[in-house]
């Protein structure tokens, strides 16, 4: 399989060779603790250079898919990230127990009139203000998931600059006092990446996501906040936890 130039919508060689070897991972072709094909074989397989192949596999490696020993060679250390849908649901606590850093960056953020879907959900009326504030999530520098959140411009006015401060959605309501806030309402959906999506992500354009739709309210009930959120779907498993 001998790649072209830049690739669907011009994506990098070494990461198509990433999004490839990942994908074979994914399938079950390399299980874990498999050794990986030699730096030359996989330049050879793709037609390019070992640099190129160089740069493939020390993605793969922040991804946490494959681990290099030292004259030895490469081998498959995959797993994806098990993501609990609980009532009490915290990313960065999530990213933690898996062993990473979880990471947040805010990408963009704006005062808006509540789209009539944002509206129902957090109890408002049609254009109410709401705070709109688009983030990157990651787990040791690589994305995991693209969320877009939005809070009653009421309650939480400086939103964007406290996110910035604290990086992390659970910090920031807590910060606004809400630290006690729980999952009311979940729902589960699929997507395939366009080429805005799949460029934050690091992923090929078509790979499927996960789609998270939900809605968190205060100890009282009254929602504070609601979300949509695209997972990528080979770096995590969404695991909904039965209630007792």
């Amino acid at each position: 399989m001998r790649m072209n130039g830049g690739g669907p919508a011009g994506v990098t060689l070494w990461r198509q060779i990433a999004d490839d070897i990942e994908q074979a991972i994914v399938r079950g072709d390399y299980a874990s603790g498999t050794k990986l094909p030699g730096e030359l074989e996989i330049a050879e397989r793709f037609g390019v250079n070992r640099h190129t192949v160089r740069r493939a596999l020390a993605e793969l490696s922040e991804r946490g898919l494959v681990r290099a020993e030292r004259g030895s060679g490469t081998y498959v250390d995959a797993a994806r990230i098990a993501y609990p849908i609980r009532e009490r649901t915290r990313f960065s606590e999530i990213i933690g127990a898996s062993g990473r850093r979880a990471g947040g960056r805010l990408l963009s953020s704006t005062k808006e009139p509540a789209p009539r879907d944002v509206a129902l959900r957090l109890d408002l009326q049609p254009d109410d203000m709401v705070v709109r504030l688009d983030i990157l999530r990651s787990a040791n520098r690589v994305p995991v998931s693209l969320s877009t959140s939005w809070l009653p411009l009421e309650i939480a006015p400086d939103a964007a600059r406290i996110y910035r401060m604290v990086r992390s959605v659970t910090r920031l309501l807590g910060y606004l006092g809400y630290a006690d806030y729980r999952r009311k309402e979940t729902r589960l959906s699929a997507a395939m990446a366009d080429t805005v999506h799949a460029a934050k992500l690091r992923l090929n354009p078509g790979r499927p996501l996960l789609v998270v739709d939900s809605v968190d309210v205060a100890a009282d009930g009254r929602p504070i906040l609601t979300s949509h959120a695209r997972f990528a779907a080979d770096r995590v498993e969404l695991v909904v936890e039965n209630r007792d």
